[in-house]
Parts: C-alpha cells; sequence; structure tokens
C-alpha cells in the first residue's frame, strides 16, 4: 500500500492545530517541570500502561523514598515493592532498580543521553529510548506511543482501516518540530488524550490495537494480591496466602511459582518473603 504523503501547507495546518491547542488546554504534570534526566526516566517508565493519574499519585512519593540513582540501586526490593504499590506491572519497578544499577557501574551514576545507549538498559524498547531521549535531552527522536497514534490516524488516516506504525512513523519524522521535540511531544500526546473523550477512539483503527483485558479477576490481579499480602505479612504461608487472597491452593502455588522465577519473592521452608 503507498504510503500516506503530506504537503507542506499540511504540515503547517496540522502543527498550527496541534500547537493552538496545547497554548490553551497543556497539561501541568511533574515531570514535565524538570530537566533532571532520572526523574524524566522513572516517569517514563511508570507511563507504561498506566493512566496519568495514577503515575501522578506515586511519582512524588518514589523521588521520595529514591531520589537518585546510587539510592535506588541500593534499595531492599522489599522497599521498592512496597513504595510501587498500586502501580501494578511490577516488573517495571525491577527494570528501574536494574538500569539504576548500571547507570551507576558504568556511567557514573549519569544516564547516557544516546538512543543507542539507553537501548542497553534494562527494560527499555526503542520507543521507551527514543522518548527519554527527546524528554530529557530534547533531541529530535522519533517514536509513537498511544497518544501520539490517535492523533496521526485521526489527522492523516481517516480513511484507512488496519494502519501500521511503519505507515506513521515516516509522518511522525516529516511532521517534527526539531527545534524544541520535547515541547512538540508533550502537545502531541496531549492533543491525543483529549481525542479519546470527543471522537471514536482513532486507535481501533490501528493495526496493533488490542483491548485491554478485564483486570478483575485476571492473573495480574491475583500476582499483585499475593505480592501485597507477601509485603504485609512476611514470611507467609502458602496456606494462609490461599485464605486471604480467597483463592485455591493450585492457582496459588502457579502464582507464587512465577512470582519465584522473576526474582520477586524467595522461599524458606514452607514460607515465603520479599528480599
Amino acid at each position: 500500500m503507498t504510503r500516506r504523503k503530506i504537503s507542506p501547507v499540511e504540515i503547517k495546518r496540522f502543527r498550527k492545530a496541534i500547537l493552538d491547542y496545547y497554548q490553551s488546554h497543556g497539561r501541568r504534570l511533574p515531570w514535565r517541570n524538570t530537566r533532571n534526566p532520572y526523574h524524566i526516566l522513572v516517569s517514563e517508565i511508570m507511563l507504561q500502561q498506566t493512566q496519568v493519574g495514577r503515575v501522578i499519585e506515586k511519582y512524588g512519593q518514589f523521588l521520595s523514598a529514591f531520589p537518585d540513582f546510587a539510592s535506588l540501586a541500593l534499595a531492599p526490593l522489599r522497599d521498592l515493592l512496597s513504595v510501587w504499590q498500586g502501580m501494578g506491572y511490577n516488573r517495571r519497578a525491577i527494570a528501574l532498580k536494574h538500569i539504576a544499577a548500571e547507570v551507576t557501574t558504568y556511567y557514573s551514576s549519569i544516564l547516557p543521553s544516546s538512543e543507542e545507549l539507553l537501548l542497553n538498559l534494562p527494560g527499555i524498547g526503542k520507543a521507551t529510548a527514543s522518548s527519554i531521549a527527546a524528554f530529557a535531552f530534547n533531541k529530535p527522536s522519533v517514536f509513537i506511543e498511544t497518544n501520539i497514534r490517535r492523533v496521526f490516524i485521526h489527522f492523516f488516516f481517516d480513511d484507512r482501516e488496519n494502519i501500521r506504525d511503519a505507515d506513521i512513523l515516516p509522518l511522525v519524522a516529516k511532521t517534527l518540530d526539531t527545534t524544541n521535540p520535547r515541547e512538540w511531544y508533550y502537545a502531541l500526546m496531549d492533543y491525543g488524550s483529549q481525542l479519546k473523550t470527543t471522537t471514536q477512539n482513532p486507535n481501533r483503527r490501528s493495526a496493533h490495537y488490542t483491548r485491554q483485558s478485564s483486570f478483575e479477576g485476571s492473573r495480574r490481579q491475583l500476582r499483585g494480591k499475593v505480592l501485597k499480602e507477601i509485603l504485609a505479612t512476611p514470611s507467609i504461608t502458602e496456606s494462609l496466602l490461599a485464605k486471604h487472597a480467597g483463592q485455591d491452593a493450585e492457582a496459588i502455588r502457579e502464582v507464587l511459582d512465577q512470582l519465584q522465577k522473576e526474582g520477586f519473592i524467595k522461599k524458606k521452608g514452607k514460607r515465603f518473603f520479599v528480599s
């Protein structure tokens, strides 16, 4: 399929629409008020698969507990997961700790600014490396996340279905404000955020769109419950965990096995704890 091309006039009109909206309705978010790369890294990892409102609640608390790479690298896992409680996707907390350890050990506690080096850090993929480069270092990197995808589908693919990110990325690059990419991406994301409340979600026409499964009653919810119980009651037994979680022993055992393999918990005798 022929990729969408845009004229200089379209680019100018598009930029004006996005920036006009941002000037009037841009969100004031705490991680936008800093140029500290560590703070921005934390926010980017937190924002993965998590609503902005929940991140706002945890962001300040997290930075108070772990104000820099060194303190996070040295933090006991139990303390880290206790602060992270309520965020979900606890693997991100462990990834942050591993990132902090590598940055402290190999980069003298200074987050590297190049996308290539960022990609080498644990738990950082291409989109996250590019977003960190843009927001922490104002580099003209090119990336897509859910709000940005929504904007480009809305403006440039109104007559198409099954739109791939490969079709969108050249337009992201073409329209990018290379003089101030940080602010431009803020504006794009804010415009995309409001689109989901004012139009039928354009992302449903993306080839990458999947409806998020229900959290209630999911294995993810059970993992969270089990970890929360172990944090609250160190050295708890499997049978007591099953009782507190209201689940059968087999389901609890499967979750415990997973959590052990992933490094969240340890077992001593019949009891479980977070190291």
